[in-house]
């Protein structure tokens, strides 16, 4: 009986907090602060709403740029912010609305007044649908349950942790809303010994059993070791491979969507600030690990793509070290075909929408101004989460790199999954997408065992650029194409100039650089089994010396070499490998 008093006292002096503090950040606000020892009370009473016991079949999380049949949001407060989100998704997935269950002058609005809102600005209500619900705050990333499937494709279902933030009961129940509200199982790791706080935020994964976190993890579970942590996200979630990276000195929230995205298995979008500026050193240390530790799950080195942190203009030009807010373009929602993007002002919003459409061609890249949010330390991924389909069809597949090869065909294998079998799939190819029809190759199953299609483009002459994507159709008759807004967007390479004068004993390369095309640092990955001089070289295409990237020792193993090519007229460009024993040149373009 004192018990239930006290949790009943409790409850109504979070909720008294929720409600007065209606715009609370990411991170604890000062009210919530005052409230943790008593809301610490709420421990002993939660009961789980979902199954705490993992599931018994072999579990994948879904990566972001997965399908996804909803789009949640929560709408508490910033409602300029969320009427642009809506007006994206809607067109791409239907839009979740969590908003209160009664009408009156609460500053948390029910349905009719955000329909009346959301008409009123032009954005029809054609697949937006509303969930009336209690919640605390807008930043339903952290709160939300994650998508998984069993058997890689075969049933959806939803993993909620337990919420790092004890003073938002609401925020912590919102999954069980979700769930009910779409009949799909729940699962929760809230009870020992399974018990795992946690924060979307602070997660990203690659749909292939592989997930990025900071240490974060590590602090808000002092009761368990890293082995515990990883036993109960494998368990859960089928993460084999965590990695956890330090925190960074100027987040405070210390979550790494303020930083990084994974755009696809084997590319990261890494935020950067100008040399030994804020948290640039950390981060350039962090990425070097994953680089230094980890290959991708295709066995090859992680491709870097790096987009601008801005200094905040609202707050004289500074970056985090000095008082300006957390300025972010990498804290961004894939929604199927498009991508929403932060914006704050246009000397950087120009150069981080272009970095995007570089690296994810075909894709609408939306950018939605997020000033109002990021003084909370949050931006559109944050206050955004994603259901994935019920029947998925996924394909996976490497980017065929740049090649000498003008010989053979190309060999394009993708692994190709959907509940019901595969029933064919189609490999297209042009060289020319605006004047040359796509040409369709038959896949073929080769291993039934990994789910594995391949199929061959022909061999191409020297000077092409190949343009291909992959169809997957299921016994359902479902098709997916990958990438997503495929032919709108493709896999690409290059068929370069064969290499000269080099002997079959020498044995040494030029790996393709990367990112191609390219605007800002590229990599250039060289591997030698013996000692030598040399040098790399940038021309273009007249033969004119451009830059010397790189003169002197050359030493056996692998190195990466870098050019910076921001400020450098857009084109095509050749990069030159050149030792006493051959001459190796690819091709580079700079947008």
């Amino acid at each position: 009986m004192i018990k239930n008093i006290l949790n009943a006292t409790v409850g109504i002096l979070i909720s008294s907090v929720a409600i007065a503090q209606n715009d609370l950040p990411v991170g604890y606000s000062t009210e919530e602060l005052q409230q943790i020892q008593r809301a610490d009370f709420m421990e002993q009473f939660r009961a789980p709403a979902g199954i705490t016991t993992p599931p018994t079949l072999p579990v994948r999380n879904m990566a972001q740029w997965e399908e996804i049949q909803a789009l949640t949001i929560t709408w508490r407060s910033y409602d300029a912010v969320l009427r642009e989100i809506v007006r994206a998704a809607r067109q791409e997935t239907v839009v979740i609305i969590n908003c209160n269950a009664n009408t009156g002058s609460s500053s948390y609005k029910d349905s009719t007044t955000i329909k009346n809102y959301l008409t009123a600005g032009g954005v029809p209500l054609s697949n937006v649908r509303f969930n009336p619900s209690a919640t605390d705050a807008v930043w339903i990333r952290d709160y939300g349950a994650n998508p998984c499937y069993l058997n890689d494709v075969d049933s959806l279902i939803l993993v909620d942790w337990k919420y790092n933030r004890t003073t938002r009961p609401n925020d912590d129940a919102n999954p069980t809303s979700i769930a009910n509200m779409l009949n799909i199982p729940l699962y929760e790791t809230t009870v020992n010994p399974n018990q795992l706080v946690h924060t979307g935020g602070n997660y990203m994964t690659d749909g292939m059993n592989r997930a990025f976190s900071s240490k974060l993890i590590l602090n808000e579970n002092p009761t368990k070791t890293e082995t515990q942590i990883n036993q109960i996200m494998n368990s859960f979630m089928g993460i084999n491979s965590y990695v956890k990276m330090e925190t960074l000195p100027f987040d405070g929230i210390h979550h790494i969507d303020m930083h990084m995205k994974l755009l696809n298995e084997e590319t990261l979008l890494i935020g950067q600030y100008p040399a030994g500026v804020a948290d640039g050193p950390q981060i350039e240390a962090n990425l070097q690990y994953i680089l230094s530790n980890f290959n991708s799950p295709f066995g090859t080195s992680y491709k870097v793509i790096r987009i601008p942190q801005p200094p905040d203009q609202n707050n004289g030009f500074d970056y985090p070290d000095n008082g300006g807010n957390y300025l972010t373009y990498t804290n961004s929602c894939i929604i199927n075909n498009t991508v929403i993007v932060p914006q704050f002002y246009t000397q950087y919003d120009t150069t981080a929408i272009r970095i995007w459409k570089d690296a994810m061609p075909g894709y609408n890249i939306v950018g939605i101004n997020s000033n109002m949010t990021i003084s909370a330390s949050g931006s559109l991924h944050c206050i955004t989460h994603s259901v994935g389909v019920t029947n998925p069809l996924r394909i996976v597949h490497q980017n065929l790199p740049n090649t000498t090869n003008t010989v053979t065909p190309y060999q394009a294998d993708a692994i190709i999954q959907h509940k019901s079998g595969i029933q064919f799939a189609t490999l297209y190819y042009t060289t020319d997408t605006a004047n040359i029809p796509y040409t369709a190759v038959n896949m073929t199953l080769t291993n039934a065992g990994t789910d594995t299609w391949t199929g061959y483009i022909p061999a191409q002459p020297a000077g092409t650029h190949v343009f291909y994507y992959i169809l997957g159709h299921a016994n359902s008759g479902k098709e997916q194409v990958r990438p997503m807004p495929a032919p709108l967007g493709n896999f690409e390479f290059d068929v370069l100039g064969n290499a000269t004068n080099i002997a079959e004993s020498v044995q040494f390369e030029m790996k393709p650089a990367y990112p191609n095309p390219s605007h800002g640092i590229t990599c250039i990955p060289v591997s030698l089994n013996k000692n030598t001089k040399g040098s790399i070289k940038l021309y273009d295409l007249l033969g004119n010396l451009v830059n010397t990237i790189y003169e002197g020792d050359m030493l056996t193993g692998e190195k990466n070499y870098f050019i910076n090519s921001l400020g450098m007229s857009a084109g095509a460009y050749i990069i030159v490998l050149e030792t006493n024993e051959a001459r190796i040149t690819q091709k580079l373009m700079i947008r």
